[in-house]
């Protein structure tokens, strides 16, 4: 019943702190999110639950409502694709052995495309790592980061429209388990997961029908439909197929913080939705403040 919620909206379950690409520490990212009025929002960063116990602290004497969360890096082919994983046991030997790899791919691809981008612009390691966190998630947007630091790009959106585009001649994929393997672990660890911005290359790119039944069947909870870079045309149709296979429907905002134009709130997901993702989740429980 919705008199028995715990939690309060707005609701936002996507966000990233300075654990892997965001700008502020996991407690300056639950402030900004009290600050903006929300009532409930997730952490989520790449391939990381670092920032959990920080963010569950502040949470508590924020009076906000937390659901620990993670982006969980997936790949068909050459396609990188999103998985949100909410409410999973963060110490289950599956998700911690995935991510582990992921974060190692990760860092090795960062510093192969630094090296290749250093051969042209005079970029080094040391400039990345000098825009990063400890025990961060190593990634692009440090990169683009450290680009701008150095003055070959103006901002962080500049940098990856530019020389960290993938036709730009420095990008390179790196390991990540496909979206089947990943909502399996996902489950496995009692989490819940959702295909994040799932509709941002067009409606040509849309997952095919077929691919997504089986990740259905797999256990995937819902789509992040309501979200800035997803393209109408695109969304129409995974609205329709959300509709057809009992899929929920979620939004955010993807918040990074000063990292990309991205707003706390700017898109949420209703209460209703929520309440049968905490239903779902049995790996750990929200954090309520």
């Amino acid at each position: 019943m919705a008199g028995e919620r715990r939690f309060r909206g707005p609701i936002d379950l996507h966000t990233h702190s300075s654990v892997s690409d965001g700008t502020e520490t996991p407690s300056q990212l639950v402030r900004a999110a009290a600050a903006a009025g929300l009532g409930t929002m997730a952490l989520t960063d790449h391939d990381s639950t670092a920032g959990w116990f920080e963010a569950a602290a502040t949470a508590r004497t924020m009076g906000i409502t937390l659901i620990p969360g993670m982006e969980f890096s997936t790949r068909i082919s050459f396609l990188s694709v999103h998985l949100l994983a909410y409410l999973f046991d963060p110490s289950d030997a599956g998700i911690v052995a995935e991510t582990s790899r992921v974060r190692q791919a990760r860092l090795v691809r960062a510093e192969q495309m630094v090296e290749r981008i250093g051969a042209d612009y005079g970029l080094t390691w040391e400039d990345v790592l000098a825009q990063t966190t400890p025990d961060a998630t190593v990634g692009r947007p440090h990169i683009a980061d450290a680009l701008v630091a150095r003055g070959f790009a103006l901002t962080r959106s500049e940098a990856f429209a530019g020389i960290l585009h993938w036709d730009a001649g420095y990008y390179q994929p790196h390991y990540a388990p496909d979206p089947l393997r990943a909502i399996e672990i996902v489950r496995a660890a009692g989490g819940v997961p959702v295909i994040a911005h799932p509709a941002t290359r067009g409606v040509d790119d849309v997952i095919p029908e077929s691919r997504l039944a089986r990740l259905v069947d797999a256990g995937l909870f819902g789509l992040e439909l309501e979200h800035r870079e997803n393209r109408p045309e695109a969304k129409a149709r995974l609205y329709e197929l959300a509709e057809k296979y009992g899929l929920h429907v979620t939004g955010s905002s993807d918040y990074h913080g000063e990292g990309k134009p991205n707003r706390l709130g700017e898109n949420t997901t209703a209460p209703e939705v929520l309440e049968a993702l905490i239903n779902e989740g049995t790996g750990s429980a929200p954090i309520y403040g």
